[in-house]
């Protein structure tokens, strides 16, 4: 998984807990869009900030990785 991929994800998924809570809990005001986004884009920030880069893969890893792509773009023709 990627940097990126991961931090999409978090977004997404700190998006719909913060729509599910201000659903669930009538005392709340319940957040626009334009507000989720915003804190998912700033969390989303911090991340990338904290998160260190990941390795280098071997040349073999890589090679193995690649082959994996390969067949499995053959599977869905």
């Amino acid at each position: 998984m990627t940097l990126q991929h991961f931090v999409q994800t978090r977004r997404v998924e700190l998006a719909k807990r913060l729509m599910m809570n201000s659903r669930i809990n009538s005392d709340f005001e319940q957040l626009d869009h334009k507000t989720c986004r915003s804190i998912c884009d700033a969390v989303g920030e911090r991340l990338q900030q904290s998160i260190r880069p990941e390795p280098s893969l071997s040349s073999h890893l890589q090679h193995l990785l690649d082959e994996l792509r390969r067949r499995d773009e053959e599977n869905l023709h």
